[in-house]
């Protein structure tokens, strides 16, 4: 499929602790650039895709270099405004052991979380778009995000644009606010032809349990998601089991009307840096789906990135076809 794909969400400066250190702990912080939808543009523009950003960032030195880290990457910046407002924030430490990893956000009163529907232009920023990807961070932050999100995925829809949907449920961002996170993430899944979400998503949405276990659980969810929301034509999800900060166990799983597929259980230890692992997770199956390839292939594609990400600092993968390929084949070798 021809086009560009267009992700809308915030940018970000994440601040790390570095090694496995607590916060503040030797009072150095590692800073990164991400967001959840700007590593998805990373990703597949690694993948060789077209992608823009849509977000909103302060004109200062730290905005400059958020817009800086995607144009070295290949993602088209025209999309990125300037505006009042701070830089968000997140704070991360790198959890060890049987400690898991913690995050702090620092995010209210961005230049984003500030942004109104009117602050947006839809036709120029969707214009020779084929995908619209977002997800449920971005109506998280408050009424006037949920506003925003929704009218994206609505300026979407109306324009034949296919929307992709990521539901990254955040407690910690719904919570700051009297939200209505059911109501919310409903619409938004509405809207989309592709959801990433597991069975724990899809319970929130249409509050009921489900009973089965491992992939018939799975596939029982999916099955009630596509029912209740037509547009849906494709569920994908990762399973995660962590066995310590170091060593996790991850599979990969798509849904469609047709039918599902699911991966093998991949052991991944020695982990660098998880964080990003979903976003990267995304770009693989939106590269799959674009490619046109099956549900096996799509899955591998999404199980691939997931797990490289796991070996890389920072918040986006940048890995690229041939990365893919040689995970898939099994090879670990040095290529030279």
């Amino acid at each position: 499929m021809n086009g560009t794909v267009v992700c809308f969400g915030e940018l970000l400066l994440r601040l790390t602790a570095p090694g496995r250190e607590l916060l503040l702990q030797n009072g150095r912080l590692d800073v990164h650039v991400g967001g959840a939808e700007a590593n998805v543009a990373v990703g597949l523009a690694s993948l060789g895709h077209a992608t823009a950003m849509i977000s909103r960032v302060p004109s200062n030195a730290l905005g400059q270099g958020a817009i800086d880290h995607l144009r070295r990457y290949g993602v088209s910046v025209e999309g990125v405004a300037r505006g009042e407002g701070r830089m968000g924030l997140y704070f991360l430490s790198v959890g060890a052991g049987l400690r898991p990893s913690s995050i702090v956000y620092d995010r209210e009163g961005s230049s984003f979380a500030l942004a109104g529907k009117q602050d947006f232009n839809w036709d120029r920023s969707l214009d020779g778009a084929n995908l619209l990807h977002l997800s449920g961070i971005t109506p998280a932050l408050g009424p006037k995000s949920a506003d925003v999100a929704l009218a994206a995925a609505k300026a979407a829809r109306s324009r034949g644009i296919q929307v992709s949907f990521d539901g990254n449920h955040r407690a910690q961002l719904w919570q700051r606010w009297a939200s209505d996170p059911k109501a919310i993430l409903g619409e938004l899944v509405a809207a989309a032809d592709i959801f990433f979400g597991n069975h724990r998503d899809i319970s929130l949405l249409l509050e009921r349990d489900f009973s089965g276990d491992g992939e018939q659980r799975r596939r029982e969810a999916a099955e009630a998601a596509l029912d209740a929301f037509p547009n849906l034509q494709l569920i994908a999800s990762t399973a995660r089991h962590i066995d310590d900060a170091d060593r996790h166990r991850i599979s990969a799983r798509v849904d469609s009307r047709k039918g599902g597929f699911q991966t093998e259980e991949i052991v991944v230890a020695g982990i660098v840096d998880r964080i990003g692992a979903g976003d990267a997770f995304a770009a693989g199956i939106l590269h799959g789906v674009l490619a046109g390839a099956d549900h096996e292939r799509t899955a591998g594609y999404g199980l691939a990135l997931a797990c490289l990400k796991h070996s890389l600092p920072g918040d986006a993968s940048l890995f690229g076809q041939a990365d893919i390929d040689a995970f898939l084949s099994g090879e670990l070798d040095v290529r030279r």
